[in-house]
């Protein structure tokens, strides 16, 4: 009756401009004997609204369509279904799987309408990205000078990080292996041979935690990393090689032990837990002056600060703040932590001044979930809709690609693809941080051949490394998950390490050092040839179309796809996650003159080896298009 996914019922598809008319067909069973039809569309916090449909002629000898167009007024979102007056009376039909159309239910399908202005920037668009946490990715060995006191510092490189607590059972993150800004420089080479256009750092600032998410100073870089000299050295060299840089805001805590809340009295001034009258203190809720303070997630060392507050506001967001002057610096964006705390209020405030010191400054933030229809403490948000963020990081590609590896069912792969590619605006889409691993999540490797956590502790987990068996397979499964992962719509995000074959189950076994010397020669091979890949690739990966082929049993396949003037031409991917082979004949999949671009060459081979990828680069000629009388 309908799929909200095919143009064949709804054109446009996908996230629409407001004032962009879209067009939306239904077709309907002669034996209902429809009377009438109509779009009932709700916009976000309004009244629905009906609209009808016109009969417009028959769909072979059993069927008729019946059509009308709808044009949003301003951005937001918007709900609907459709109401027919038939011989057995007024029926609904809402959303089913796929986008597709039921008799009865209650899902709605969306609408998502962004500003007609809201552009994002286009240096990211087939790019490649790389995160990095500055104290594990690499040390030029310089002298680090008077360490900060209650940091330690590992002599061996390749130790494990600290996982213990101390005599008081506290886990302090303070134990730091010296890695550096001008270590990241000196390695720009290598990452350039990856492919990589965009540097995500996390937090360097002044801060007493190795993650450096307790932000002491936002003024200052860490003294363990270098100074402001050395940033500005590290986005020049970066620059030349075509490299950006991006940056970690960490907007809606400070740390204790900082400038601002000075709870360890580490700092001349007066911080807010010192005084009532420090110029810092309204920034902080306080209950109960000092010691009764609201916190991040009950972590007494992370004061929430009050983001609407306009003195905070300022300082972050001023003409003269935090924002505009990294970006003056040299850094090229922000990546913003946790982005569903901050208020929209400050998000736009945040924005606006990125893009006024740089109009192509990007601005990236962390949501976990579908960021297009997010509520967050009791508010939808309007993350993409224009004039917040630019983008977010791609959790949910995560799950997909990480569940049909494990054994998911692949309509679900399909499923949550084709949601995020239906309900983002196109130019987020295209600049999605598709990331398999981070520094909050389990190393890819391990997820993808190790036990499952299952909840297990420190202890448990400081113990464990992947057999030779397991790892065979993980390496197996990594590269077919990286190649999807390059061919999905935004751009891939390497967290530093997976490249080489680093191990790790959680926090802070997924941050031990990159491995100089001792790294997977075979793997980071194969990541130089991914890149290699994207760069030869751009006319298709950078913006092209994404449509599912089959998403059955063991096999996946998808294209990517743009139209030239007289050709169709398409990236297909077929992934087989199962440990025997896989035929691929009867897939319905059009292969002919098909040039092997990456993976298992198939040619005239119809049978994919077990556990593996290929893609294929098909182009068709277009019928000439008939002149116009």
């Amino acid at each position: 009756m309908f799929n909200s996914r095919s143009r064949k019922y709804r054109n446009p598809t996908g996230a629409v401009a407001d004032g962009q008319a879209v067009h939306f067909r239904i077709t309907l069973g002669r034996e209902l004997s429809c009377s009438q039809a109509h779009l009932v569309i709700q916009p976000e916090g309004g009244e629905p609204r009906a609209w009808g449909m016109f009969w417009c002629g028959m769909n072979g000898e059993n069927r008729e369509w019946w059509e009308c167009e709808f044009t949003p007024e301003k951005p937001g979102l918007y709900f609907y279904h459709f109401e027919i007056h038939t011989c057995r009376g007024i029926l609904s039909i809402y959303r089913g799987e796929a986008g597709t159309a039921v008799f009865g239910g209650t899902n709605q399908w969306q609408m998502t309408v962004y500003d007609r202005h809201f552009t994002t920037p286009d240096w990211l668009r087939g790019g490649i990205m790389y995160q990095i946490l500055p104290d594990r990715f690499a040390s030029s060995g310089s002298p680090k000078g008077e360490i900060p006191y209650g940091r330690t510092l590992h002599e061996d490189w390749y130790e494990m990080p600290d996982w213990a607590p101390n005599e008081k059972g506290e886990v302090t993150n303070s134990d730091f292996f010296g890695g550096d800004l001008q270590g990241i420089r000196e390695k720009l080479p290598y990452l350039k041979e990856l492919g990589v256009t965009c540097l995500y750092l996390n937090p360097i600032f002044e801060s007493h935690s190795n993650h450096r998410y307790d932000t002491a100073d936002y003024s200052k870089i860490d003294p363990l990393l270098g100074d402001e000299e050395d940033f500005k050295a590290l986005c020049e060299s970066a620059k030349e090689l075509g490299v950006r840089i991006l940056l970690d805001g960490v907007f809606s805590h400070t740390g204790s032990d900082s400038v601002y809340f000075n709870k360890s009295g580490r700092y001349e001034g007066l911080g807010a837990y010192q005084s009532q009258e420090s110029p810092y203190s309204s920034w902080y809720s306080f209950y109960n002056w000092p010691d009764g303070y609201d916190c991040w997630w009950n972590f007494i060392t992370l004061p929430n600060v009050q983001e609407t507050n306009e003195n905070y506001n300022e300082y972050i967001n001023g003409p003269d703040g935090i924002v505009p002057k990294w970006l003056r610096e040299g850094a090229s964006g922000w990546r913003l932590d946790v982005a569903d705390e901050l208020p929209d209020l400050f998000l736009d405030r945040l924005t606006a001044a990125a893009k006024g010191e740089k109009p192509d400054a990007l601005v990236l933030g962390e949501v976990w979930e579908d960021a297009s229809n997010k509520s967050a403490y009791g508010v939808r948000r309007r993350y993409l809709l224009g004039g917040q963020l630019d983008t977010v990081m791609n959790y949910p590609f995560r799950d997909a690609v990480l569940g049909f590896l494990l054994g998911a069912d692949p309509r679900d792969f399909r499923e949550i693809v084709e949601n995020i590619v239906e309900n983002y605006p196109p130019q987020c889409l295209h600049l999605l941080m598709n990331h398999l691993g981070t520094h909050d999540t389990e190393r890819i490797l391990t997820m993808l051949g190790g036990e499952p956590l299952n909840g297990r502790g420190r202890e448990w987990q400081s113990q464990q490394h992947l057999s030779p068996e397991q790892r065979a397979l993980a390496l197996q499964r990594l590269r077919v998950a990286s190649l999807i992962q390059y061919l999905l719509p935004g751009v891939p995000c390497i967290y530093y390490g997976d490249e080489a074959g680093v191990e790790g189950y959680r926090d802070p076994f997924c941050r031990s050092c990159y491995p100089w010397g001792r790294e997977d020669a075979n793997l980071v091979d194969w990541y130089k040839q991914l890149g290699k890949m994207r760069l030869s690739q751009q006319d298709i990966l950078a913006g092209g179309a994404y449509r599912t082929l089959y998403a059955e049993g063991n096999l996946l396949a998808f294209e990517r796809f743009v139209f030239t003037d007289s050709t169709r031409e398409s990236l297909v991917l077929i992934a087989n996650r199962s440990s025997r082979p896989q035929s691929i004949k009867g897939l319905g999949i059009e292969l002919a003159d098909a040039q092997h671009v990456m993976g298992c060459p198939l040619g005239a081979v119809t049978v994919l080896p077990p556990c593996s990828g290929s893609v294929m680069r098909v182009s068709r000629q277009l019928p000439p298009t008939p002149p116009v009388r």
